[in-house]
């Protein structure tokens, strides 16, 4: 199996097997039943001389079976500790800071920290309303905006080989630290996966690398870790969302014609479309969970996402500096002024 296409293939039947296994009502069942399988596969794979297929997806559907049943036997206990200590100290240094707006503070805390306590009812109901409830909901987003940050602020550091190497372990570091002390959520594993996966992809020179292999690498190794995801509705979200933008947004993407990148209306087509990937796959799945699908999720996402960005990145400026030699007053006023149109424009929108 050729440029990484090995991993593509397998990781369906992986992933299959683990839904199958979570229809079940006998993990015990099916740990047994999976397991002698997959040893009937194992020494059909070894005896075989010619490239057996079919065992081999077999196999790793069985497996990823009894991944599931063996995680469901013995619950909870691979949970990530939620490194609280970390996120005390974020929250510590964002309450220092006198972000302009009465909700600007409470909203800064839920985007960059997860913690939602002091956001008002009347907040949360705006950002439903509007369709924006993703945003306030730590995600793969949020760790992809920090994880841009990083990159530039390590830019720095040079381009040759030992640069590079230092620079993704740094990336890599920081971002797990971020992700356990956010709670290591599906989607933010998710995003931490991709990130582990591309920076080792550009750290070894001559190996292929694919969009569609680093998403199902990133799949079958969660799945591996904790089978039980399968059933998350986050976990289904979070990978449906990147399935619409690995396999539909390139498509869509070159639908506006011309090949000018700082063309004004081909940003907007581009980010457009990189809402509408999302929504078509992840539409039938919220459907079926919550029974609504935001009506207006393609202002909302034009207008919110960039916002949002631009709130993310003033904010962990303003936290850095308040660390270091303390905010200055405009950086904190202007993040304020930034959440407060956030605000207005999703208020705006929630009314239609």
């Amino acid at each position: 199996m050729k440029n990484g296409s090995g991993i593509i293939l397998l990781s369906f039947p992986f992933a299959a097997g683990v839904t199958a296994a979570a229809m079940t009502e006998e993990p015990f069942a099916g740990a047994l039943a999976s397991s002698l399988a997959a040893a009937v596969l194992i020494c059909i794979c070894a005896l075989s001389q010619k490239n057996c297929k079919t065992a081999l997806w077999l196999l790793y559907l069985c497996l990823g079976a009894f991944c599931w049943c063996s995680a469901a036997l013995c619950p909870c206990q691979e949970r990530i500790t939620r490194a609280s200590a970390l996120a005390d100290a974020l929250e510590s240094f964002l309450d220092d800071i006198p972000f302009y707006g009465e909700h600007s503070g409470a909203i800064i805390k839920a985007l960059l920290t997860g913690r939602r306590d002091s956001l008002s009812r009347s907040t949360i109901d705006i950002f439903r309303k509007s369709g924006a409830s993703h945003i306030l909901a730590l995600s793969g987003l949020h760790l992809g905006i920090i994880y841009a940050c990083l990159k530039k602020l390590l830019a720095p550091l040079g381009n040759n080989s030992f640069a590079h190497l230092l620079k993704s372990l740094l990336a890599i570091s920081l971002c797990g630290i971020y992700t356990m002390a956010t709670g290591a959520s599906p989607s933010i594993v998710r995003a931490f996966l991709f990130i582990c996966i591309n920076e080792t992809g550009h750290a070894l020179s001559g190996r292929y690398h694919s969009p569609p292999g680093t998403f199902c690498l990133a799949i079958t190794l969660q799945l591996a870790i904790k089978p039980t995801l399968i059933s998350s509705v986050g976990f289904q979200l979070s990978y449906l969302a990147m399935l619409g933008i690995t396999m539909l947004y390139p498509k869509l993407r070159k639908w506006y014609p011309g090949d000018k990148k700082r063309d004004p209306i081909r940003i907007i087509w581009n980010s457009a479309a990189m809402s509408l990937s999302c929504q078509a796959f992840t539409a039938p799945v919220a459907w079926h969970h919550f029974r609504s699908i935001p009506l207006y999720f393609l202002i909302t996402n034009l207008i919110a996402l960039p916002l949002t960005e631009i709130v993310i990145v003033s904010a962990v400026a303003a936290a850095l500096l308040q660390a270091t030699v303390g905010c200055p007053p405009g950086l904190s006023y202007a993040c304020g002024e930034a959440v407060q149109l956030l605000e207005f424009c999703l208020e705006t929108i929630g009314s239609f």
